[in-house]
């Protein structure tokens, strides 16, 4: 059974990654680099502030970082467990496959796919009492899980469970960041009474 899905798995990636053609390739690297979606991220800071103010915006934000530093962390230390090769370093897929990129380390799961699930997954649950528009946001980490593929870096299943793991740690660090949220505002509001 686990080696039929292994086969699916490679099978899978092989003929995503066949779909790939040569006039897209610096669109795809560009996608896949972190530092592109510098932009987003400072629309992130600026919606956390606008619809939070800058004391309860900085405790979000706070929160934010704390469960991102905690998703990566724990991708790093599930990739060292497993050591599992990526496909670009993989001999027998070397020769039928497009490989844009050469990392060295290991494949499972996706730390894009983590961290992008787990910073768009936390935003939106902050934010999506103010604002419906934030659910597009998510068009960012499907095109940054999808680039894995493209380039040759990640299997399916290293998308799919990084993108799990994401949502769920931005589930996690949403609720206590709620819970020291209704803290604050229940402190606030007795120190208005008091007065």
């Amino acid at each position: 059974m686990f080696e039929t899905l292994r086969n699916w798995d490679r099978d899978i990636f092989v003929w995503l990654n066949a779909i790939g053609i040569e006039p897209y390739d610096s669109f795809w690297i560009f996608v896949t680099q972190i530092e592109s979606w510098v932009p987003l991220f400072s629309l992130f800071f600026f919606l956390i502030v606008f619809f939070y103010g800058w004391k309860k915006g900085a405790l979000v934000l706070v929160f934010l970082l704390a469960t991102t530093a905690a998703t990566l962390l724990f991708t790093g230390f599930v990739k060292e467990s497993i050591q599992r090769l990526r496909p670009n370093n993989v001999k027998a897929l070397s020769s039928i496959i497009r490989i844009l990129q050469k990392p060295e380390n290991y494949s499972f799961f996706s730390g894009h796919a983590s961290s992008s699930f787990v910073i768009v997954s936390f935003i939106v649950l902050a934010l999506r009492g103010k604002t419906k528009w934030i659910y597009l946001t998510f068009i960012w980490p499907l095109l940054f899980v999808m680039s894995r593929i493209y380039v040759g870096v990640h299997y399916p299943s290293d998308l799919l469970v990084g993108a799990l793991v994401g949502t769920l740690f931005a589930i996690l660090g949403y609720y206590f960041c709620l819970k020291v949220l209704q803290r604050f505002n229940s402190r606030n509001s007795q120190s208005i009474s008091n007065r």
